[in-house]
């Protein structure tokens, strides 16, 4: 029948004292009494049942037993700390994968990288792109950054960033701009609303809360993913409907205009993190993301 390992402690002692032949400059290096080596010492002779060291004069001189476990626990503890010294290195150096759709990434995280950057230098962001088929337990994906409804999954840590509110925005081009945007929300009836296969429900949201009847909408182009919709809507092609951050940068710019404002929805622009996986970059980046969406 197999015997457990010793202590970890009885082992970590007896590996110093047998290298450096001293019991004082192991209790030295371990950052311990002297007393404490020499009862570990003597803990890891009782449970082997052997005697590791013999006195020599005012000395110790390891006898055949303990020659034997010092060339193994050396070898054991030097491998230890090469792989702990590279899974420090390479955690300190790998990059943080943060997957997010490409509009938001297009439209609102790629004006802000160069401040990220120069506020979390060490993180080393790396951005993946996708639409729908990003899942952060995934191998190669640290967290993901999303617009979803709570309940959480009970895998991922979530960071909650900021309640959605989606609103309509059209550019001081589009040829009804001039009406429309002294107009009720009710005008919208009669226009012919730009749409996205990847968001259908936005626009029937915003009418119910906004006191229109969603069955009255009308309907134009339809695009597959939120970024083709605003860039449409930018170039005056009709009106569409988004989460105020992807277009808020638009809105400074005079680009477009969301005359009727944003309503909020049941969902959070939020920062999943899987709970197998989650270390201090991803607070940190979360952090960052709540303090730039609160400004």
């Amino acid at each position: 029948m197999s015997r457990d390992l010793p202590p970890l402690n009885a082992l970590r002692a007896f590996e110093a004292t047998a290298r450096l032949n001293s019991v004082s400059q192991a209790a030295e290096q371990l950052h311990v009494t002297h007393g404490a080596v020499s009862r570990q010492l003597k803990v890891l002779e009782e449970h082997l049942g052997l005697a590791l060291f013999s006195k020599d004069g005012r000395g110790l001189k390891l006898t055949d037993a303990g020659i034997r476990l010092r060339d193994a626990s050396g070898e054991a503890f030097d491998r230890l700390r090469a792989v702990c010294a590279e899974l420090t290195h390479d955690s300190a150096d790998a990059p943080f994968v943060l997957g997010c759709s490409g509009s938001l990434l297009a439209r609102w995280f790629i004006p802000r990288l160069g401040r990220l950057n120069a506020d979390l230098p060490d993180l080393r962001l790396h951005l993946s792109a996708g639409e729908g088929d990003l899942d952060p337990r995934r191998p190669g994906l640290d967290a993901l950054l999303i617009f979803a409804e709570p309940p959480w999954p009970v895998d991922m840590q979530v960071f909650e960033l900021a309640s959605e509110r989606i609103g309509p925005v059209l550019s001081p081009h589009f040829s009804g701009f001039e009406a429309l945007q002294q107009a009720p929300a009710q005008a919208l009836l009669g226009e012919n609303l730009l749409q996205t296969t990847s968001r259908p429900q936005a626009w029937p949201s915003w009418a119910q809360q906004n006191g229109i009847d969603p069955q009255a909408l009308s309907y134009g182009q339809k695009f597959e993913h939120l970024y083709y919709l605003l860039e449409a809507a930018t170039a005056g092609l009709g009106i569409a409907i988004a989460p105020e951050p992807l277009v808020a940068d638009d809105l400074r710019a005079g680009r477009l205009v969301a005359p009727w404002g944003f309503s909020e929805t049941p969902a959070q622009l939020a920062l999943w993190v899987p709970k197998r996986s989650a270390d201090g970059r991803a607070r940190q980046l979360a952090h960052w993301l709540k303090a730039e969406l609160g400004g």
